[in-house]
């Protein structure tokens, strides 16, 4: 009897010791794999500014782009082929984000739907009554918090094809998985201690303020009125001016620009 009981205890030690020490290797192993030359052939043709990142930064967004693809399972809608060239161009510009980051490549995102096109969704609003109105409206991407993210693939092109007009649907789709990290879309990702939250709270509400109110005057002056919409819709839209348009939003938002660059870690500037 005491034979079995060490072993059991052996057993126990050894598969925990195993469990714990195996998803560090999985990572390891998977990150180290020379990255595919037909998958950079497709960034250099996708994604332009591929091309304009350092040697450091091209090899850690090679590494992130082959484990996202490796935990994240995609699936083609409405007849849409799954092929590499969508796969890798999507996780190419949802690792942008985490480039210089702590992060586990999203982990809680289990999901990527991808539609050909523009799709309809199903959509309800409440009313100051408390009336509920169901509609379908017409849908470029949607980020969930239950571990899903669905794009339109025109429109994923249409983002990477000009990477210098503030709009781009992948890095809006991707904010808001690191918004949701925190457990609610709120417009506060995960940041490093309660001076850093007080600090973006202080700067993002002013500046939401301010868009608000160029929203209601129909004043356009750098970023998309969509961010008006909210405080998530606002994390969202100036991730998309911070990375396509850095130097005007450090022109026009000096304090803005330089808590996203200490979140995200980076200067996108450098690559214009």
């Amino acid at each position: 009897m005491l034979w079995i009981s060490l072993t059991i205890l052996i057993l126990m030690v050894v598969t925990g010791t195993y469990l714990w020490w195996w998803p560090g290797y999985q990572r390891r192993r998977v990150m180290q794999t020379p990255f595919p030359a037909e998958w950079g052939a497709i960034l250099n043709n996708n994604l332009p500014i591929y091309s304009r990142l350092d040697q450091t930064q091209r090899q850690r967004l090679e590494q992130l782009i082959q484990y996202f693809l490796f935990k994240k399972e995609f699936i083609g809608c409405a007849d849409l082929e799954m092929s590499d060239e969508i796969r890798v161009t999507i996780a190419a510009e949802a690792c942008l984000l985490i480039l210089h980051q702590p992060s586990t490549v999203y982990e809680k995102l289990l999901y990527i739907y991808v539609y050909p096109h523009a799709y309809q969704a199903p959509h309800q609003e409440l009313s100051a009554g408390g009336v509920v109105t169901e509609s379908v409206q017409g849908r470029l991407g949607e980020s969930w918090g239950n571990g899903k993210v669905v794009l339109s693939w025109d429109d994923v092109l249409h983002g990477t094809s000009d990477f210098s007009d503030g709009e781009n649907v992948v890095l809006h789709e991707f904010a808001h998985q690191l918004d949701q990290e925190s457990g609610v879309a709120n417009g506060s990702p995960l940041l490093r201690d309660s001076a850093s939250y007080r600090r973006w709270a202080k700067i993002l509400s002013d500046e939401y303020a301010v868009l608000q109110r160029d929203a209601y005057r129909g004043q356009r002056k750098l970023m998309r009125h969509y961010g008006a919409t909210n405080p998530a819709e606002f994390f969202a839209v100036v991730t998309e001016h911070f990375y396509e348009q850095p130097q005007a939003l450090q022109r026009r938002h000096p304090e803005l620009f330089q808590e996203l660059q200490k979140y995200y870690g980076i200067d996108p500037g450098q690559w214009q």
